[in-house]
Formats: C-alpha cells, structure tokens, sequence
C-alpha cells in the first residue's frame, strides 16, 4: 500500500513538473510578443470648441480641422455653444478638461476666466491649447500657439480701402463689443495706426454689447447724432446685420460705406446683395487644418516648443463687385 501511495505522488510531481517547465518555455518562444495596445490607446483624441456652432466661417474651420484629424489618424470632436453663450461655453471647456483629452483647440475668449481655465486647470491636466481664429496673449493664458488671421493686418486692410472708396475726409464709426476682446483691439489698432495719416478722418469708436437688440438701439441712436456720418466698420462683425438693418428703416444704403469681416453669419450674404461694400475674407479652412497639424505636431514631439507667436493664415479684402 505504501508502495502504491508513493508511485502516485511520484506520478503527480512529473505531471506537474512537466506543465512547469512547458509555460516556461513559452515565454522564451521566437513567436511570442507583447501584448499590443489597443487602436483607442494609440490614438489622439482632440477637440475643438467654439463659442458659434454652425455658422459658415466655423463650419469651415471643422472642416478642414476634421480632415486633417484624419489625415493624422486623430479624432477630433466638435463642441461648442450657440450664440454666443459664454457660460456653456466655458462649461465644455472644463468637461473637456476633466475627459483627459490629448489636445484642445479653441476659440480665444478675452475675459479673467477663461484664461483662469487654462492656465490653471488645463495645464494641471497637462492638456496642451491651440487657440483659433480669435487669440488671446500667450503669457496670460499660456496657449501653445495661435493660428488665425493676423488682425493688425486685417484692420489695416480696411482702413486703406476707406481711403479708396471715401476718399480722405469724413466721419467713420467703428462698432465694438464693449467687451473689448484681444482680437478686436488689434483689428482697431490696424485701423487707428493706418488713418493717422489722414487727420481728417474722425473715427468714432461706438460699444455696446454683442446682442442684437444693443446693436440695433446703438445704431439707430449713432445715425441721430452723427446725421453726416460717412462710413461704418462692424470691428465686431456680428453688429453687421445690425447696421444695416438699420439704415434700411429710414434710407438706401448706397450713400454709406459699410465693411466688415467674414466670421459673422450675414456678412458674405450682405456682400453678395451689395449692402456691404467690403469684407475681409479670412482662411477658416486652412485655420482647422493648420491647428490640427501643429497640435499632432506637439503630441508626437516633432515641434517642440511651438512658436509663441502664432502660425498666421492667408487674409484679403474682397469687395461686393468681385462677388457679384
């Protein structure tokens, strides 16, 4: 009986000692590798945030940021907020932020809390910020980089079409959101600096809140007081629809020399009817796409540090003529 008992330990052991030896040898097999990462792990996922969902310049700008996220074998998200809604625009930000995203693209938005959110709780995360179209400055916000139009230039452009088509005397109004945003003082910078040279030329610099209902009131009570104003620049181009909406409740709008910029949703449809007679056309495609490129570009180390001073996309001054 014991020499039984014993066989079978002995039995029991070469089993075992058998499959010891066996999983031993696969780990060390030419065949074996690691396990591989999953296709979610090796992609970046980017997102791109803007305050005007679904009007024609941000449309353009997902779109080539869509494409080119492609053509990185990223995925980018679009969010956003409608009409201008400040608050839930923040709010994405922040759900951004706290998703762990790889990359933010985004509209700069000048005010105290919006650069908080990114200079504290993006950066935090370690979430590197492209801002897009708008900027705002790099040391307040610590934004990687900026890709857009440079608007010193764009509001240059205007100006010297004013002296084209109004010639070098007369009174200008150059409607502002009171909030003041980064990129609207450059855009009247380019302005202010280009008409130093015509002394008379007066610019009139009207604010108000960026709402329909303000613009409206502001215009009506600008054409009250200035009944010999000459021209109006929409610094601001939401307030263009608003300008001339107005004027056309009590006159033609031919007299006047309207201009604006294309990132507002009536200003190309204006220029097409010849109730704007300039625009500045900007590259919102080119901005989606370059953004993309660099943040890739960022995320994989091929360009580190980005330049501070932005990545500048194609502008020019389109009159109603050239669309007509």
């Amino acid at each position: 009986m014991r020499n039984m008992i014993t066989f079978v330990i002995v039995i029991i052991c070469a089993v075992l000692f058998y499959f010891t030896i066996d999983s031993a040898l696969d780990a060390y097999r030419t065949n074996w590798q690691l396990p591989k990462e999953s296709e979610q792990e090796l992609t970046n996922r980017l997102v791109l945030i803007t305050q005007e969902l679904d009007t024609p310049f941000w449309d353009k700008v997902s779109a080539g940021a869509r494409e080119q996220a492609e053509k990185e074998g990223a995925t980018l998200e679009v969010w956003g907020s409608y009409e201008n809604n400040q608050e839930n625009f923040l709010k994405q930000i922040e759900i951004a932020i706290y998703s762990k995203v790889d990359g933010i693209i985004i509209q700069g938005l000048d005010t105290g809390e919006f650069k908080e959110i990114l200079k504290v709780k993006a950066a935090s995360y370690g979430i590197p910020i492209i801002t897009v179209a708008n900027d705002v400055p790099s040391s307040e916000s610590l934004r990687k980089t900026y890709v857009g139009s440079n608007q010193y230039l764009a509001g240059e452009l205007i100006a010297k079409q004013i002296v084209t088509d109004m010639g070098t005397t007369g009174e200008v109004i150059l409607m502002l959101d009171s909030r003041q945003e980064f990129y609207q003082n450059q855009r009247l910078q380019g302005i202010q600096d280009y008409l130093k040279d015509y002394p008379n030329i007066q610019l009139i610099e009207a604010k108000t809140e960026d709402s329909r209902e303000q613009g409206i009131a502001l215009t009506k009570d600008l054409l009250n007081r200035y009944p010999n104003v000459e021209a109006f620049i929409a610094v601001n181009a939401n307030f263009t629809e608003d300008i001339i909406e107005e004027i056309e409740r009590r006159s033609k709008v031919e007299p006047f020399h309207l201009y604006s910029f294309d990132d507002s949703r009536a200003s190309l449809a204006l220029l097409k009817q010849g109730k704007l007679d300039g625009m500045i056309e900007q590259s919102p495609n080119e901005m989606g796409q370059k953004s993309v490129n660099l943040m890739m570009k960022w995320l994989n180390n091929d360009t580190v540090p980005l330049d501070l001073d932005g990545y500048l996309t194609d502008i020019r001054m389109v009159k109603a003529l050239d669309v007509q």
